[in-house]
């Protein structure tokens, strides 16, 4: 769906005018006015659908992570459809979830795929996908990591950096609240669920972000599409987290982004015109801008 431009205006004014001529012509004054009538009825219309037709809000939370995707998704849907506001609370994967299955939210956002026991009442639709990065403090000397080492650092069996080739001092794990979808996705990956011993449970990615980047003995998880230059990303068994890794598969700690909707309960027109916008080919360089992996391009 596309703006109607002030040329394209001009062009069905055009042919209204032209309709309304040569009616006029060959027929009746009152068959002229009719002809131009309607044809004067079918261009308003498609002017009005061309520039956007639709209203309301679209309620939308959970996942922090997804923070960068929904902004750029919000603002690229405003061009289409400038009568709908899309709001986005961000409360965790689990909470968004929640607000999709209890119909609290329009749209729930997870960071993480859906469980079997929960796909009895929501759908998911994946919309792009995320490396989850795994980050060291800029001074840190260690720059890859098994998944193998991975597991032994946040269950504690491995304790000293100089184990896995940095420097003597203890590590100290940064990781995400229960409940987060980064958290669930990485301890899922890594076969740590639950079993992880955090020095710190932070509620934000960027809280994550910012405790390592003061620490230079903490390692943590963050969303490729939140990571800037203030803490290193190191490679995970000679892998890099970038966008071609995680679309070929060959990184191994991702994640999907996903819209969770309700299965007993129709979108409303503004909701599901949303969701089509943010799964098309068309938004495929709005996710790619704010740091994530498009599904469809």
């Amino acid at each position: 769906m596309k703006k109607i431009t002030r040329r394209s205006f001009l062009a069905v004014c055009g042919t209204v005018a032209g309709a309304a001529a040569l009616t006029a012509c060959g027929g009746s004054a009152s068959s002229a006015s009719t002809t131009a009538s309607s044809v004067a009825s079918a261009a308003s219309s498609t002017a009005e659908k061309a520039a956007g037709t639709l209203s309301g809000n679209v309620a939308t939370g959970g996942s922090t992570s997804m923070k960068n995707v929904i902004a750029a998704l919000t603002e690229g849907f405003a061009e289409v459809e400038p009568g709908v506001t899309v709001s986005y609370d961000p409360t965790g994967s689990g909470a968004g979830i929640t607000g999709a299955t209890d119909k609290t939210l329009d749209i729930g956002l997870s960071s993480r795929a859906l469980k079997d026991d929960e796909k009895n009442d929501v759908d998911g639709t994946t919309v792009a996908l995320d490396g989850i990065a795994i980050i060291v403090n800029k001074d840190s000397k260690v720059a890859d990591l098994t998944v193998d080492q991975l597991k032994q650092m946040f269950t504690g069996e491995i304790t000293n950096w100089s184990e896995v080739g940095g420097d003597d001092g203890e590590i100290v794990l940064i990781g995400r609240e229960a409940g987060s979808g980064t958290r669930d996705g990485f301890e899922s990956i890594v076969d740590v669920k639950d079993s992880c011993k955090y020095a710190q449970e932070l509620t934000a990615t960027g809280a994550v972000i910012s405790a390592v980047e003061a620490n230079p003995l903490a390692i943590g998880y963050a969303s490729l599409s939140a990571v800037g230059d203030t803490v290193a990303m190191v490679t995970v068994e000679g892998v890099e987290c970038s966008e071609d890794t995680v679309k070929d598969g060959s990184y191994k700690i991702q994640r999907p982004f996903v819209f969770v909707t309700n299965k007993s309960v129709a979108l409303s027109e503004q909701a599901q015109a949303f969701v089509d916008f943010a799964a098309s080919k068309e938004a495929a360089d709005l996710i790619r801008t704010a740091g994530a992996v498009p599904v469809n391009e």
